[in-house]
């Protein structure tokens, strides 16, 4: 096992790790101040043992109790090395908030998450190196887009909730 901690972990590896934080924040395990710091450790993370402890305190397996994803022994690294279990992301217990929506919709939505993430680290650390916090100008990032993205998530939502109703509530043989 510390064989496996001092190899080089991927960028693959990196982004799970990220993911796995991100999963955490939305569920209220960590404060966006813990997520942007292991996020921004995460990706300067060199080694699985760097990447370990970043998500160590976070549980492995389903909040029900069952073992997720990452409790598996199957996992291995993009080139065939077996990732320890702390490194590799849970699985999802519930369906997330997103998926209901078309895959164009979540796609979207996992594009605008990044943008306000890396916008996010990218202010926090022109604040942390220039002593003090400007303009908090990644709201104009996550802002306009997050609106429009949110519009078209309720619109979906309902339109898709109206037609399973009505297919529910329609009489047999009218359809």
């Amino acid at each position: 096992m510390d064989a496996q901690l001092t190899m080089r972990a991927a960028d693959h590896d990196r982004q799970q790790v990220v993911d796995r934080l991100r999963s955490a924040m939305a569920d209220g395990r960590l404060t966006v101040d813990e997520f942007v710091d292991r996020m921004g450790r995460a990706y300067q993370a060199v080694t699985y043992g760097d990447l370990a402890p970043l998500s160590a305190d976070l549980p492995v397996g389903q909040p029900d109790g069952t073992a997720g994803l990452a409790g598996g022994a199957g996992s291995l690294a993009g080139n065939g090395t077996p990732v320890p279990a702390a490194v590799r992301p849970a699985g999802c217990a519930r369906p997330g908030v997103l998926a209901g929506l078309p895959s164009g919709l979540r796609m979207l939505w996992r594009i605008w998450l990044t943008a306000v993430s890396v916008s996010v680290v990218v202010w926090v650390l022109v604040g942390v190196t220039s002593g003090h916090l400007a303009h908090p100008w990644p709201l104009w990032v996550a802002g306009p887009w997050g609106a429009v993205l949110f519009a078209q998530s309720v619109g979906c939502t309902q339109s898709r909730r109206g037609r399973a109703s009505r297919a529910a509530g329609a009489p047999p043989g009218n359809g």
